[in-house]
């Protein structure tokens, strides 16, 4: 296995309508994203869910709450790797970087693309993976904080691929 798809935060939290969190009606990013995950599951890949817990929160994102669960809707797997991460990186002080020992290239999609999915992005660039992002896979509170991240990522890391999944299946 040398191909992981690694979902940044796909969480509970988001969904709620009462939080400042709230990213908005994501129905058709979850099930693009079940489409994404449905074909790297096919090809064999690695599936590695992180998720954010904030320690010493008893509001969001709080530790043994619903709000840091997967979303349920994702077509998770008793058999995909969960990763609880505490700061922005999901490889700071988590074993990401154990299950991604053998690993060689990184499909990675999320929830917020300009803070978590975008600090994966950059960490994985620094491991020397390769690393295909799929766009309309990932949400920001707004479409100009994401088209700004895509494009800043782009500009400064060029051998990074952004791919809506309609290009990625083909």
């Amino acid at each position: 296995m040398t191909q992981a798809l690694i979902l940044v935060d796909f969480e509970n939290q988001w969904l709620d309508k009462s939080s400042e969190y709230y990213v908005g009606n994501i129905d058709k990013l979850l099930t693009k994203t079940n489409q994404l995950i449905d074909y790297c599951r096919s090809k064999g890949y690695k599936l590695i869910f992180t998720r954010h817990v904030e320690l010493d929160s008893d509001a969001e994102f709080a530790p043994n709450s619903k709000a840091v669960d997967i979303i349920s809707k994702l077509h998770k797997q008793k058999s995909d790797i969960l990763i609880t991460k505490h700061k922005i990186s999901p490889f700071y002080q988590t074993n990401l970087d154990q299950e991604l020992k053998s690993i060689k290239s990184v499909i990675i999609c999320g929830i917020l693309t300009n803070l978590c999915v975008r600090s994966a992005i950059q960490d994985a660039y620094d491991r020397d993976l390769d690393i295909t992002v799929i766009k309309d896979c990932c949400v920001a509170f707004d479409k100009p904080t994401q088209a700004f991240t895509f494009k800043d990522l782009k500009a400064t890391r060029e051998e990074i691929q952004f791919l809506n999944l309609n290009q990625f299946l083909k």
